[in-house]
This record gives C-alpha cells, sequence and structure tokens, in this order.
C-alpha cells in the first residue's frame, strides 16, 4: 500500500487488520470508574441514538445546592475514547482539592477512537454537530452549569488538541478558555505527519478515509490550520484565553510551531510554550507546566470579571460601579446600561440580579481585584 511517499510492507498491513477497517459508529462507551464520575447519555437527533459521555462533578455540587460551576471540556487523544478518563478525573480533582483549579464540572464527551471531533463526510459520524449542538446544550439543561461562554473552557490533548484547535477557532463563541495540548494532527498534509507520529500510517490512511474520504482539500478545509484563518475576525473579536503547548520532544512539535506562527500572522492573540525533555504524554505536558498550569484556568474564567464596567467610563470594577450597580438595581430589572447587565449572577444561584447578587458583588469588592466572578 502506498501512503504519499511511504510505502508500507504488506505484512505490518496484515499486522495492523482489523484497524484498516471502515470504522463503525461507537456512539456508547464502557462506564468508567473514578470517585464521583458519572457516566450519562442522551438522545442524539443528530446521530439517531444514544450518545454517552462522563462527568465529573465536585463535591462542592453537592454541597451548595444553588450553586452553579463551570465546566471543562476535555477531549480525548486517539486510540481509545475512554482511557485517559479516570487519570484526568484524578488529576482536576486532586487540583481542585488542594485549591489550585476552582471547583468545576468537568466533561468527557464520547469523540470516539478516531472521530477526529470532525463530522464524516459520508455523514455516518456527525461528532462535532453531536458535541457542539446536542451535548453542550444537554448539559448545560440537566447540569447546575454557568450556561454561557463565561462559565466554559475547552482543553484536549493529542487529537483532543486537534478537536480543541477546530472548535476553537469555529465557535470560538462558546468559550472563554481554549486549551490546545500536543495537538495533532497539525500539519496541512494528512498522511504525510512528522517522523514518530503516534499513529502509524496505515491507521492515518485508514483515518484519512474514513473522515475525509481521502480528500486532501476537505481535510484542509476542517483543518485548524485553515479555521484560524476563516474565523479569524471572529476569534479576535471574542478573544478567547488560548494557549498552545507542546513537548519538545513530542513528534508533533515543528507542525505546533507552524500553527503559532500561524496564529500570530493572523494576529491572533495566544500564549505558546514548549517544554524540554516532554514527550507525547498528557500529564507529563501538564506536570511540566508547574503551578503556572492553573493560571490558565484561573485567568479564562477572569475574562468576564475585566468587562464589569457598570457606569461605562472605561474603568473596570472600581467604587463608581458600586455606585452605577445600585442605581440600576433600585430602578428594577436590569436595564440594558452595560454589556455585562443581563446575565448578572454573582452569587451564582440561578437568579439574575437579585439582592445576593449585591451582597456578593460587595463582598468581592473588598477583597480587591475580582477574583473569579461567576466561579
Amino acid at each position: 500500500m502506498r501512503i504519499g511517499s511511504t510505502i508500507i510492507p504488506l505484512v505490518a498491513t496484515c499486522l495492523l487488520g482489523g484497524l484498516l477497517a471502515p470504522v463503525h459508529a461507537q456512539w456508547t462507551t464502557q462506564q468508567v470508574s473514578a470517585p464521583r464520575l458519572q457516566y450519562r447519555t442522551f438522545q442524539s437527533a443528530a446521530a439517531g441514538t444514544a450518545v454517552s459521555f462522563h462527568v465529573y462533578t465536585p463535591p462542592q455540587y453537592d454541597q451548595q445546592p444553588l450553586r452553579r460551576f463551570p465546566v471543562l471540556y476535555w477531549l480525548h487523544g486517539a486510540g481509545s475514547a475512554t482511557a485517559g478518563i479516570a487519570p484526568m478525573t484524578n488529576w482536576f480533582a486532586s487540583a481542585m482539592a488542594a485549591g489550585d483549579l476552582a471547583p468545576m464540572i468537568v466533561v468527557f464527551p464520547n469523540g470516539m477512537p478516531y472521530g477526529m471531533y470532525c463530522d464524516a463526510v459520508d455523514g455516518s459520524r456527525p461528532i462535532e454537530t453531536v458535541i457542539i449542538d446536542e451535548l453542550i446544550p444537554h448539559v448545560d439543561a440537566t447540569l447546575r452549569t454557568i450556561p454561557s461562554r463565561r462559565g466554559r473552557i475547552l482543553e484536549g490533548f493529542s487529537m483532543g488538541g486537534f478537536g480543541t484547535a477546530r472548535f476553537g477557532a469555529k465557535h470560538c463563541e462558546l468559550f472563554a478558555g481554549v486549551s490546545i495540548l500536543a495537538a495533532g494532527p497539525m500539519q496541512t498534509d494528512f498522511p504525510n505527519a512528522p517522523e514518530g507520529a503516534p499513529n502509524p500510517p496505515a491507521v492515518r490512511e485508514m483515518i484519512f478515509q474514513d473522515v475525509w474520504n481521502g480528500d486532501a482539500s476537505l481535510f484542509l478545509a476542517d483543518s485548524p490550520w485553515m479555521l484560524a484563518e476563516v474565523h479569524a475576525a471572529s476569534i479576535r473579536a471574542n478573544d478567547p484565553l488560548i494557549r498552545v503547548a507542546v513537548g519538545e520532544s513530542d513528534s508533533g512539535l515543528e507542525p505546533n510551531i507552524a500553527f503559532h506562527e500561524r496564529l500570530e500572522s493572523l494576529a491572533v492573540a495566544h500564549t505558546f510554550e514548549t517544554f524540554a525533555g516532554v514527550g507525547h504524554n498528557t500529564l507529563a505536558l501538564l506536570s511540566a507546566m508547574g503551578p503556572a498550569n492553573w493560571n490558565f484556568y484561573r485567568d479564562a474564567l477572569n475574562t468576564r470579571c475585566d468587562a464589569v464596567d457598570f457606569n461605562n467610563d472605561g474603568t473596570s470594577f472600581d467604587p463608581q460601579d458600586i455606585d452605577a450597580l445600585l442605581s440600576v438595581f433600585s430602578e428594577g430589572p436590569c436595564i440594558p446600561a452595560t454589556a455585562a447587565c443581563n446575565d448578572i449572577d454573582f452569587n451564582n444561584d440561578g437568579a439574575l440580579f437579585d439582592p445576593c447578587d449585591i451582597d456578593s458583588f460587595l463582598q468581592r469588592y473588598s477583597e480587591g481585584p475580582c477574583t473569579l466572578c461567576g466561579v
């Protein structure tokens, strides 16, 4: 079999066996067990069947029944839709228990082993549609979330980083933070991956055919490289906090560097970091970031606070804003005097702009700069 300029020996093809067969939709997975992790399903109109996902809720979710929580959507890598769920659940739960990460809901969508977080061109696996148009609304409808972009972070590793880069560009209005970790494939020619890529050529060819019918133009149109250009103006306008990170021993280092340069050329604000001695390993990459890793989540959820300027004088969160807030409140329901007005719920009790929100606002103001507004 010839793939690009690479010839795969017949014996290798035979050993890969079933991997070369067409991939069938695997909308439900086995249940994964971890503390406070739930296995859930919902009925998908796009898939025409039940779709599974896993969700972690922090202890505060039960302890504070009126509180709403931000949601982190974690997109898994290739090969297994479930293998990383328990380790990542423990990683995030430990950080919340230590106070490094604010209490939040973590949702693990089912992206299928090789679904690429795309709608397959033959219509058989509309994974993007299911996640964006159905799963996110379902989560907001059935869990106590902060149901707006200010309460959502998107993150993924490897294939999940590819999906995060895609969704973060194409649906940037949905997320306050976009964390792209060791993303792949980030090259513009899908079959010709960097040397040492995690998936062998035969598997890449199977994915290429299965998702994009082997059409290079369809892959390019779906790729983060092209989506970043098509949606650059929207990304700049919505201004999500974007980070790109990759290990310096990762085979995907150079394509990730190229993507970083691509974002720079498009004037899309982001951070980019590489880490010495780190290969293609999720927890090794996250660990290498050290305590600074947690600043990303904190800063992403603080983005909404920076816009609190109730009197529209150009200065956020100052004494004059308190006067303006109290004045607006005295007039009854929130009037559209400020951009932030329509979803003020500082104490996360589900009631917009009520006396408890005033108390919460004043308390937060007394603590100094806005801390995790809405969290």
